[in-house]
């Protein structure tokens, strides 16, 4: 039977426990958490052949040949190719599709879940939407490319590969912003084409370093935003009206010098506002590329920031209501270590607070459905699972805004969502029937959280469906 202990490891700090957890994780269940956060980067969810850079290459290929077919609508209508219009939205749709299904799968098998979810928690706190085109071809490969790397190193590294990604700069609009002193600004302001971009500088100080009571003011945002003008994607990748008009009024030795590989991080020196910057009373000197990311450092290096991240990480792992002595001893281990974000998972693991309640926290929609696959030990095809977190209230690499998903029960125990849970639950039982036996399961994936109302009820089911359909849509299963 799991064990209280080894149930918090399992659920909360994993993806939810698996039938043989108990044997193979003994009586330390902290020492196998810790040893998770020493082991080296997972492999990718996503083949090794996909990659951003590519996808948006192929992006740009499909878009200028819909653009090409379009042309000839009015002139020439019985000509249209119809595939070269269609072809672009179907290319995402598969690119995203098989992204979000191979992150499912990846976390249903994983042996390392503690790991997994810290990855799913950064990818969260720098959150990208697929709701936005072209993102959604590779909202799933920035989690392999930008978060997954790092998530065991210094905050630092981890907060400028986001930010660089081109999921990033795209989600948020960066590669439309041009700096009003810069060579194409200054040419371009008299016919209103160009300005500044608030929303990627303005997230990093709310969302991703300072939080929104982290001292900052819209001065701040602007000149973080000054800073940040220039960083973009390949010309190719972006639909580039950039790119047009660095050409029509930066002239074409700017452009070309600007150019950078199609779908990949590009600095575009035409458009980057020249001079100094002063974020929080510091001041940076001019300095190209390099300007942003000694602010970003700067930024990660800060007392707020270290606070803003180490009360998210309590609420995440212990409560919804952080304790206060945990963030503050997070903050100071986060602080100590110049951001490295090691000694401060090992901080949350041997936190009593981390132990104390075993039903803290309430599960979203993606942990109750993966801790159920994870349960059975087995898991329908990638796109059904898409579908079925869609159905469940989460659909996959689409939170509703860059805040991310919700981290609180308040958004996830409504009475729909738990209508919604049991129906599936119910699903699930008429599907597996007598193939499992409920109470030994029960005792695999809870065991010792379980009280004696849901042990009754799973022991009395009429049937095995029944059994099953009352585990996974008991209270306790609910959390984690």
């Amino acid at each position: 039977m799991l064990t209280l202990k080894t149930a918090i490891a399992t659920n909360r700090f994993g993806l939810g426990a698996r039938p043989g957890d108990e044997a193979r994780i003994g009586r330390d269940a902290g020492g196998w958490l810790e040893a998770q956060i020493e082991a080296g980067p997972r492999p990718r969810t996503v083949g090794p052949r996909a990659e951003s850079a590519r996808v948006l290459a192929e992006i740009a290929e499909l878009r200028l040949a819909r653009q090409a077919a379009r042309s000839v609508i009015r002139n020439e209508p019985a000509q249209v190719d119809q595939d070269a219009i269609r072809e672009y939205g179907r290319y995402i749709s598969s690119s995203y599709q098989t992204q979000a299904a191979a992150a499912y799968a990846g976390a249903i098998a994983s042996e390392q879940p503690f790991r997994e979810r810290l990855v799913r928690f950064w990818q969260n706190h720098f959150a990208v939407s697929a709701d936005k085109q072209p993102v959604g071809a590779i909202a799933g490969l920035y989690a392999d490319e930008a978060i997954r790397p790092r998530v065991t190193g210094n905050f630092r590294d981890l907060l400028t590969a986001a930010i660089r990604h081109p999921a990033m700069l795209l989600y948020l609009d960066n590669q439309t912003s041009i700096g009003p002193s810069s060579v194409v600004g200054s040419r371009a302001n008299r016919n209103r084409n160009a300005g500044l971009n608030e929303n990627l500088a303005r997230e990093i100080l709310e969302l991703h370093t300072l939080g929104v009571d982290g001292g900052y003011t819209q001065a701040d945002v602007i000149e973080l935003s000054k800073a940040l003008t220039g960083w973009t994607v390949g010309n190719e990748a972006a639909g580039d009206r950039m790119g047009a008009l660095t050409r029509r009024i930066g002239g074409a030795a700017a452009a070309a010098a600007d150019r950078g590989a199609p779908g990949e991080f590009t600095f575009r020196a035409a458009v980057h506002e020249p001079g100094r910057k002063t974020i929080l009373g510091q001041r940076f000197g001019e300095g190209g590329v390099d300007e942003a990311e000694r602010i970003l450092a700067f930024l990660a290096a800060r007392p707020e920031t270290a606070r803003f991240l180490a009360t998210k990480l309590a609420r995440h792992f212990a409560a919804d209501a952080p304790p206060p002595a945990l963030v503050e001893r997070l903050a100071t281990t986060y602080l100590e270590n110049e951001g490295e974000l090691a000694p401060v998972y090992r901080e949350l693991i041997r936190a009593g607070e981390s132990w104390q309640a075993p039903l803290a926290k309430h599960k979203t929609p993606e942990d109750f459905l993966i801790s159920t696959y994870r349960a059975l030990g087995t898991a329908p095809d990638g796109n059904r699972l898409v579908a079925l977190a869609t159905q469940l209230g989460q659909r996959p690499l689409t939170p509703g805004s860059p805040a991310g998903w919700p981290d609180e029960a308040s958004h996830w125990n409504g009475g729909d969502q738990l209508l919604k849970r049991i129906e599936w639950a119910t699903t699930v039982g008429a599907t597996i029937g007598d193939r499992v036996d409920a109470v030994a399961r029960l005792d695999d994936v809870l065991g010792e959280i379980a009280g004696d109302a849901t042990r009754n009820a799973v022991r009395r089911a009429e049937s095995g469906a029944q059994a099953i359909a009352l585990l996974f849509s008991s209270p306790e299963f609910q959390k984690r």
